[in-house]
């Protein structure tokens, strides 16, 4: 007997991978709605976490860039991190119960004003936010206050739960742009028509340029700020945060980044971005590898990309 194609084995094995993936997600949907997200957020702080190596990476992280931070600290968040990730995996899962629990979510801040003023221009308007509280809490509630809203999101790697990811995502709202030529395309007609956007920006960017976040390099996407310049769109930093009970969120809109240039624009965005997590730790995904590529080739790669643009 012949063996196996190699893609044939290899689809065999992104979909065993994808079904363990969601697996937790299938078992937690059993609970009702006020059960679940807690139960989602045990279940991967507890047991998939130590397994994944989540907190691992967390304690990583932390001792890259705040190695004074106390042990009893350090351990806190090594739970409470992985268990705002499940809450959140939970939630995008349970369309229409989450939907209903956060649309009514208050929005207030500084960046009201300057956004309803935007609207009424038939402005394009960018919501900058990243991976802190809930940011699809913030989409929908941002949604029910009249500013439908197109996202640009990254894919995740497994094939068959990227399948479901991107059919929960778009559940809870349309249009949708996938990282990419084609997706950066298409989110181009959607700005140059006064279309609004949601971004996040705190991801590890291959073709982004090294800037200060808790003071060490990480590369950094110049790519959202160019679209502000470019389409004369309010960049306003926008956060979904978690409350108390760990159910709810309170959505605060910002003042919009000073229009100056992509790199100046970019690290305000990191620096409001580091204001945030420093008020709540716990909120904030400290698994991703956010220093990754902080140093190395690709730091240097983005480095020089920002002397040329300085030079210019």
């Amino acid at each position: 007997m012949s063996d196996t194609p190699a893609p044939i084995l290899k689809r065999i094995t992104d979909t065993a991978i994808g079904m363990a993936m969601y697996g937790p997600i299938a078992l937690a949907k059993i609970l009702p709605y006020h059960l679940r997200i807690p139960f989602m957020g045990w279940l991967t702080a507890r047991v998939i976490a130590p397994i994944a190596g989540y907190d691992k990476r967390v304690r990583d992280n932390l001792a890259h860039v705040l190695p004074d931070l106390p042990e009893a600290e350090v351990r806190r968040l090594m739970r409470a991190v992985p268990n705002n990730a499940g809450r959140n995996m939970a939630e995008l899962y349970s369309t229409p119960e989450f939907i209903a629990r956060t649309r009514k979510s208050r929005v207030y801040g500084p960046g009201v004003e300057a956004i309803r003023a935007a609207q009424a221009e038939g402005r394009p308007i960018i919501f900058v936010t990243g991976h802190f509280g809930s940011f699809n809490a913030a989409r929908i509630a941002m949604i029910e206050q009249g500013f439908e809203m197109g996202v640009f999101y990254r894919p995740m790697a497994n094939k068959w739960f990227n399948t479901r990811y991107i059919a929960a995502m778009a559940a809870l709202s349309q249009p949708m742009f996938e990282q990419g030529r084609r997706g950066m395309m298409q989110m181009v007609k959607h700005l140059r028509g006064g279309g609004v956007l949601a971004i996040l920006t705190d991801l590890n960017a291959h073709d982004g340029v090294p800037l200060d976040f808790f003071g060490k390099p990480a590369l950094s996407p110049l790519a959202t700020a160019e679209l502000a310049l470019k389409f004369n769109a309010p960049l306003v930093p926008t956060w979904g945060i978690r409350s108390e009970n760990g159910l709810d969120f309170e959505i605060l809109v910002e003042e919009p980044v000073e229009p100056s240039d992509p790199v100046t624009m970019t690290q305000e965005v990191n620096d409001r971005l580091e204001r945030q997590v420093r008020e709540r730790m716990d909120q904030w995904f400290w698994i991703h590898r956010r220093w990754k590529d902080g140093t190395g080739p690709m730091a240097d790669r983005g480095a020089k990309q920002l002397a040329d643009r300085q030079d210019t």
